[in-house]
């Protein structure tokens, strides 16, 4: 019963042993933690690729194994001069993102390590940054493509890699500056564009002010001489009314209408404080004579 415990904790401290021996690449065992990728060969040769976090077993002496980091790597570009497709130069610093998915592949792809693969990366990198930026316009690189240009070029440079083992994550630009020397030029022409559309919406809204005056010119002048017919209807219908009412009253009495309009005379040919001169029998008086006295 004694040899039960003895058997357990030499068992332990042998499996630790290989543990320790493994973790130092020297025993039969090979442990893969999380944020490592392990290519085992045998003689040279491959003959598994650990992608897993885990125990596994090897030969010791005559196999080899080769860790590759599984995290997220960093690599910084030199800032690339490239010419949009307006023309414009401008010099573009960006960044990689990418990581090691394959151990076989990579190792083959890239005997010599990590400084290979990232000149690999660069070298595709600055073939897709010149031709997806060269597709587009100034504004569009600085403003509303910005987005969709490094998603582009992300794409085209994991197709461009191939079967190389890694995979980029993401492609991102820093800052887009313009080269020294061509900057005032730049702004020279962004302001002589913005004073030509000033002056084109100054023009159209001068056209637009003269089309708006004329419409009102016409619709006043319309106004008024509807105005107008309208006036003269009324004063010409006022005037047939007077006519028509004068005419009832001269029928209905008529030396009453001639009595009137004689006094509305004399009101309006002499005027008041005057002395006229004139015989008895002059006919402007007729109407001051007593009836038996005026004619028929």
């Amino acid at each position: 019963m004694r040899r039960l415990p003895l058997l357990l904790v030499l068992g332990l401290a042998v499996f630790a042993a290989l543990v320790w021996l493994g973790d130092r690449g020297l025993g039969p065992v090979v442990i893969t933690r999380v944020d490592e990728l392990k290519l085992v060969t045998l003689f040279g040769k491959p003959v598994s690729v650990l992608t897993e976090p885990g125990l596994s077993f090897r030969v010791p002496l005559v196999s080899d194994v080769r860790t590759f980091d599984a995290r997220l790597l960093y690599f910084n570009a030199e800032p690339l001069p490239i010419q949009t497709r307006d023309e414009e130069r401008i010099v573009v610093d960006n960044y990689v993102v990418w990581r090691i998915v394959d151990p076989l592949q990579y190792s083959q792809s890239f005997p010599t390590g990590r400084t290979q693969a990232e000149g690999q990366i660069d070298r595709v990198v600055r073939a897709r940054v010149r031709e997806v930026i060269g597709q587009r316009t100034l504004s569009e690189v600085l403003t509303t493509a910005r987005v969709d240009i490094m998603k582009a070029i992300s794409e085209a440079t994991n197709a461009g890699l191939g079967n190389t083992g890694i995979v980029v994550q993401d492609v991102r630009i820093n800052r887009t500056e313009l080269p020294k020397g061509t900057e005032e030029n730049v702004f020279a022409r962004m302001r002589s564009e913005r004073q030509r559309l000033s002056r084109q919406l100054r023009a159209e809204g001068e056209e637009e002010g003269r089309r708006i005056r004329a419409d009102a010119e016409r619709e006043a002048v319309v106004v008024v001489a509807e105005a107008r017919r309208d006036a003269d209807v009324l004063r010409g219908e006022g005037d047939a009314e007077a006519a028509r009412i004068f005419a009832e009253a001269y029928a209905a009495d008529p030396g009453f209408y001639e009595f009137v309009r004689s006094l509305d005379a004399y009101r309006k040919v002499i005027p008041s404080r005057t002395t006229l001169v004139l015989p008895p029998s002059n006919d402007f008086f007729r109407l001051f004579e007593t009836p038996s006295r005026r004619g028929p």
